[in-house]
């Protein structure tokens, strides 16, 4: 790193990132209250009452009474059950975020202007949130457009974002600076969803429909988003002169031409891209885990939504303190260190999960404060140490190979799931079967030797590592 692009003084810095900080608050309301809890249900209820008025293909009766699985729904000439729309929707826009990432990311690193790029991102992602609310009666086609825009704006903003933590912090802050970020996300996004749950809960009393109150909390998760994102704007500023002064398409082709040379020079790293292997493999159980942890209570525990809703705020608030707790563990025995203590915890709470008796209402809520305690920690710890990794002016189109990269696998752990699920009828027998991802992580993570890897991108190694 060149003086030039040095972190700014402690001062400034600190001003900086706490600034930072809050747009993992701003963010994670997208993930959490649109994405997790109210936008699945609410697309499928909207494409099914699409499927019940197409009298012409299903009869004005054919989606009464039955599942959501057999009241069908067409796009673009393909038919298939309301039912399965949102799992389609969000391969579809895995894919679309694959393709439009790594653009994203060299045109960042290409203008240098990170700071008006996340907020454009943002606002369009917070613009496509509100207008959810005029998705109704049976336009899904309108959320289809929508989901896909927010999906893409938030992906791209957090490349953005990520890329923001080389020049506000210090190699020896980052960990610390990493996990309170990830921990004030979660805190947000907890404290966000309780109010929405909350309005859809009570919604009799103050005279909404079911619907409309969803549709209310789609506008709060929208002008959530927007207005935290005002806080780092103000607070973060450009580290680095745009590359030439380039403007307008000139930027957008030289991004595409700073790609092609990015996914060549990356062969050169081989221990970057080593790290990124692990963290890819236990990134995806992490991710499967948190996915399928809804299902695995209704499904094999017998638990009702009421206890699955508690389930999710218990998650989100004692992920808080996991990773402010991680961050402290950090300072004193180094991020890999404690990235494996971490994946061993996950183990032995994937390992509780298969003992959790049926219809043992506690007994779950014990399991969701042990994900808690591991989930945003080993992933703030993993941003961190990744930084560290990356050649200094390239830190967007690396930190969009891990986005996407992350993305791109997204696919395995659920596979392996719902795989062992069918073939044993058992989904506790699918739940233990993630300890896998964990174990490759663990025994891989042994053999990644962070130190050279640090050195090898011409970073300087922190104290701790």
């Amino acid at each position: 790193m060149s003086v030039a692009d040095s972190p700014a003084p402690a001062i400034d810095r600190k001003r900086e990132q706490r600034g930072w900080t809050w747009y993992d608050w701003a963010n994670q309301v997208f993930p959490t209250s649109v994405v997790t809890v109210f936008l699945s249900g609410y697309l499928t209820a909207v494409a099914k009452e699409a499927a019940r008025e197409d009298t012409t293909r299903n009869g004005p009766d054919a989606c009464a009474t039955s599942s959501l699985q057999q009241c069908d729904i067409s796009l673009l000439g393909a038919h298939f059950p309301a039912g399965s729309l949102w799992g389609y929707l969000l391969s579809i826009a895995t894919l679309v975020q694959v393709v439009v990432l790594p653009v994203m990311g060299a045109i960042a690193d290409r203008t240098q202007n990170k700071r008006r790029m996340l907020g454009g991102l943002a606002f369009g992602g917070a613009t496509a949130t509100i207008a959810l609310a005029f998705v109704g009666g049976s336009n899904w086609h309108l959320g289809v457009v929508l989901f896909i825009l927010g999906n893409i704006c938030y992906g791209a903003s957090v490349v953005v974002y990520y890329a923001f933590l080389p020049e506000i912090a210090t190699p020896d802050e980052r960990d610390a600076v990493s996990s309170r970020g990830w921990a004030f996300g979660y805190l947000g996004g907890g404290l966000a969803l309780a109010v929405q749950l909350g309005l859809f809960i009570g919604h009799d009393a103050i005279g909404l429909s079911e619907g409309a109150a969803v549709r209310v909390g789609f506008v709060m998760s929208g002008l959530w988003w927007a207005g935290f994102t005002l806080i780092p704007l103000a607070r973060l500023k450009r580290h680095r002169e745009p590359r030439g002064g380039e403007s307008g398409v000139s930027v957008i082709t030289d991004g595409f031409r700073e790609l092609r040379q990015t996914m060549r020079q990356a062969k050169t790293f081989p221990l970057t891209l080593a790290f990124l292997g692990t963290y890819l493999i236990y990134t995806d159980g992490i991710a499967t885990v948190a996915n399928v942890s809804a299902q695995y209570g209704r499904d094999e525990l017998g638990l009702d939504e009421t206890v699955l809703i508690a389930t999710i705020l218990i998650v989100q608030f004692v992920a808080f303190a996991g990773a402010v707790l991680h961050g402290w563990v950090a300072k004193h025995w180094g991020a890999k260190r404690t990235i494996m203590v971490s994946l061993i915890v996950w183990i032995f709470v994937i390992g509780a999960a298969f003992f959790v008796q049926a219809g043992q209402q506690l007994q779950f809520y014990g399991l969701a404060v042990g994900i808690g305690i591991v989930l945003g920690g080993t992933n703030a710890l993993s941003r961190s140490l990744f930084s560290q990794m990356i050649p200094p002016g390239r830190e967007a189109q690396y930190f969009s190979l891990y986005e996407v990269g992350e993305r791109s696998t997204s696919w395995l752990g659920p596979l392996v799931f719902a795989g062992v699920g069918q073939a044993t009828g058992s989904f506790r027998l699918a739940i233990i079967s993630l300890v896998v991802f964990f174990v490759i992580g663990f025994v891989l993570m042994i053999f990644v030797p962070i130190r050279k890897a640090i050195t090898a991108s011409r970073n300087p190694v922190p104290a701790k590592v």
